[in-house]
């Protein structure tokens, strides 16, 4: 079986329905079997895959994000971002934003983003009047900064893959994802406008400071994990353990909100959505074995060259195929494959592996806003109760502002990289 085979079969498996996972191990599989390789290189990599120290960080953002959920944490975030924001025009449209960037400094997760906090924004935008559509779109378009500002489940996983420091992929993100706020934030200005979107409420420094005092202690929870880590105070997988003690501190001790049920509950649901995440790692990490085994990259690599030699152009051709493989392959297994494949390509153009990351999950981010995968699409269908359809037509519109940020992080590397230089270099 050629590698051009086994890459087709595993697209028509995913079109079929096959998960991703399985299909990843299958396609792999048949490769091996026709091709005569012994059948422990497939157990070796899928064990060598996952047997690694920064992966451990995976299951305690997940966790952490879980407990912030369960506890209630999520409501006082959203009262503190309507305090501080939902005085402008459109109010509870910047509340949305502003609220999925302090959520992200806890979870890493757009679908932790989604669910946890897309229940409560949509319910008030929708009680307040706005239409449907757009407190779907706005609220679909915000989760996806989950995983660009630390800490973030796909920055963790690129990392392991790429070799690269994750703490500084962690501080690569913060400037982008505030780019994506105020670029989601501005797209909230105009309809508000377009459609007059009242205030939300009057400023009022009372209301500011109950709020925050309400909302201090999660809001330490950024605090921690990124202060953490640029302070060297602990690594990012030790960050992920110190958000899940303050998280169950909190949720215990302080709000008493979690009790030993609940505990019981996250933890399960913790655990099944890791299987998931490391059953893809590990069916990815035998795909993208084949692919380097068969010196891929570098035949990719001659074939972008030979089409253009111009910097900006290959970069616009690196972004049209993440963007078009994000619209159908999960995230976690979009960066373990095309990793291996286009890192060297970008490195060989003189883009900075960080930088390159920072590029890829948000190209990958925006897949998930998109059919046929599309996860937060499905996510908010469920929350909103719309139908899924419905759901990719709202976000269509929020999908400008990301396209605009990505341009601006793809040929502007500063972007992404002064804090990294500053802090690491």
């Amino acid at each position: 079986m050629s590698i051009l085979l086994m890459i087709l079969l595993l697209f028509a498996l995913m079109i079929v329905g096959v998960p991703v996972a399985v299909a990843l191990a299958f396609a792999s599989l048949a490769f091996v079997a026709t091709n005569g390789l012994p059948p422990m290189i497939v157990l070796a990599n899928m064990v060598n895959g996952i047997n690694s120290f920064p992966l451990i960080a995976v299951p305690f953002f997940i966790l952490a994000g879980n407990l912030m959920n369960t506890a209630g944490i999520t409501a006082r975030i959203f009262d503190f971002a309507r305090a501080v924001v939902g005085w402008m025009h459109g109010g509870l449209g910047h509340v949305n934003v502003g609220a999925s960037v302090i959520f992200a400094g806890m979870s890493g997760a757009a679908v932790a983003d989604a669910g946890g906090l897309g229940n409560i924004e949509i319910k008030a935008m929708r009680d307040a009047g706005y239409d449907t559509d757009f407190a779907v779109g706005i609220t679909a378009a915000s989760s996806t900064i989950g995983p660009i500002i630390p800490p973030s489940l796909p920055l963790v996983i690129y990392g392991v893959i790429a070799d690269t420091s994750i703490g500084q992929l962690f501080t690569a993100g913060l400037i982008p994802g505030m780019m994506m706020a105020i670029a989601l934030m501005v797209m909230v200005a105009f309809y508000a406008r377009k459609r007059n979107y009242p205030r939300d409420m009057s400023f009022s420094l009372s209301r500011f400071g109950y709020t925050f005092i309400h909302a201090v202690l999660p809001l330490m929870t950024p605090v921690i994990i990124i202060g953490g880590i640029m302070g060297g105070v602990f690594t990012p997988t030790e960050a992920a353990i110190a958000a899940v003690a303050w998280s169950m501190f909190l949720g215990i001790f302080i709000y008493r909100t979690l009790g030993w049920k609940q505990i019981l509950r996250v933890s399960m649901d913790t655990v099944e959505t890791t299987a998931a995440i490391m059953l893809i790692v590990a069916s990815s990490m035998i795909f993208a074995w084949i692919l380097t085994a068969n010196q891929v990259a570098l035949h990719f690599s001659d074939i972008m060259l030979s089409v253009t030699e111009n910097k900006v152009a290959l970069l616009l051709i690196i972004t049209l195929i993440v963007l078009v493989i994000g619209c159908f392959m999960e995230t976690i297994a979009a960066i373990t494959i095309l990793t291996p494949v286009l890192l060297p390509v970008a490195v060989g153009l003189g883009i900075d592996p960080v930088h390159f990351g920072i590029i890829l999950i948000l190209n990958l981010m925006i897949g998930l806003l998109t059919p046929p995968v599309g996860m937060v699409l499905y996510v908010l269908s469920k929350v909103a109760n719309v139908p899924f359809e419905r759901c990719v037509t709202a976000t269509a519109p929020f999908l400008i502002p990301l396209v605009v940020v990505l341009m601006l992080l793809t040929f502007v590397p500063a972007f992404s990289m002064w804090l990294p230089t500053m802090l690491y270099r």
